[in-house]
């Protein structure tokens, strides 16, 4: 690895690693390769606190707006944004950027649900996986979608209510800078101290994700990050991350060949204790069902749980998050695992 440089240039660039160019922004430290993959509601943007970071200790870092997202294409139909779309979006900028060696993947929220399947379909391409948020869980019999109708029923849940065209996108760009306000303050760790946490699932009454509430900056947000986000999706609309959830079930089909394999190459799993992907199935701790299941199929795993740190964990916690990656790579380039 290259020594640490302290002089990073953050540059973006227009690459088309498959059928969609993305834009990408990139920290070039000179050494391995690292592929930060952001989720929904987010942007390249969402890592502006790990890219300088990462490529000063001697990382060439790169930070896509995903396909649907920010200055990347927005393809119209919803096929496009399928797990072998999004999966090929990534290891085609592994063979634009990298130099052939293995790369360190990291993925947050959705981008989790690409970075996880990924080391299972193409262990080859990594040196090691961290997923910050979402918990590794094996394609089973069922897909989510299957699954979400049977348990939720009447209720309200919001990958369910994302499934019919139209219906959120009407919701979210009618106001986006107010949309990615009010998101960004439900899933924060300051929400859930306060009890006002958003949850995935609720009465059936409830017939919107956004209630439209006046919910104050969360204090790792400035106005001028929100401003961004707000700016990006007033461009793009929402659509786009939408029809990531709309692929679940097809994702669950198309990933059939890989049913409960688990996850054979080093991995990480950061996430703060207030993240409501987790609170929302049980309380955090060594027993979570989630975790207990993640911890039998990923073998080699080291796990960082920050406390108080809820779903938005690289942005609002970035000190802790940057260590406990950059203790990952070094582990995984050390030999030591």
């Amino acid at each position: 690895m290259s020594e640490a440089n302290d002089t990073i240039e953050i540059t973006t660039e227009r690459v088309k690693p498959r059928d969609a160019e993305l834009q990408v922004t990139i920290a070039d430290g000179g050494g391995p390769l690292v592929v930060l993959v952001h989720g929904w509601p987010e942007l390249a943007y969402s890592w502006r606190h790990q890219l300088r970071p990462l490529a000063e200790a001697g990382y060439r870092v790169i930070a896509p707006d995903m396909r649907g997202y920010g200055a990347s294409d927005c393809p119209p139909d919803v096929q496009s944004y399928d797990i072998t779309a999004l999966a090929g979006d990534v290891v085609g900028l592994i063979e634009h950027y990298g130099n052939g060696e293995p790369a360190f993947l990291v993925g947050h929220d959705w981008g989790s649900l690409i970075s996880w399947p990924l080391s299972v379909m193409r262990p080859d391409l990594f040196a090691g996986v961290a997923c910050l948020s979402v918990p590794y869980f094996p394609v089973a019999e069922q897909s989510l979608i299957d699954v979400l109708t049977e348990v939720v029923g009447d209720s309200f849940h919001y990958i369910l209510h994302f499934q019919e065209e139209g219906v959120a996108e009407a919701e979210f760009d009618s106001d986006p800078i107010g949309s990615m306000r009010e998101v960004m303050w439900l899933g924060s760790g300051e929400a859930a101290a306060q009890g006002e946490q958003l949850t995935a699932m609720d009465s059936a009454e409830r017939t919107t994700m956004l209630h439209g509430g006046s919910h104050p900056l969360p204090p790792w947000l400035t106005q001028g990050d929100l401003d961004a986000y707000a700016s990006a999706f007033a461009k793009t609309g929402f659509r786009g991350g939408f029809n990531w959830y709309r692929n679940l079930h097809r994702n669950h089909s198309l990933m059939s060949q890989w049913r409960m394999q688990p996850v054979k190459i080093p991995a990480a799993f950061i996430a703060g204790d207030a993240d409501t992907v987790l609170t929302s199935t049980g309380e955090v701790g060594p027993e979570h069902p989630m975790l207990v299941n993640q911890a039998a199929m990923v073998p080699d795993l080291t796990v960082t749980m920050i406390e108080g740190g809820g779903h938005w964990i690289q942005q609002e916690r970035p000190d802790e998050v940057n260590a406990a990656l950059l203790a990952f790579f070094e582990q995984v380039a050390g030999g030591k695992r």
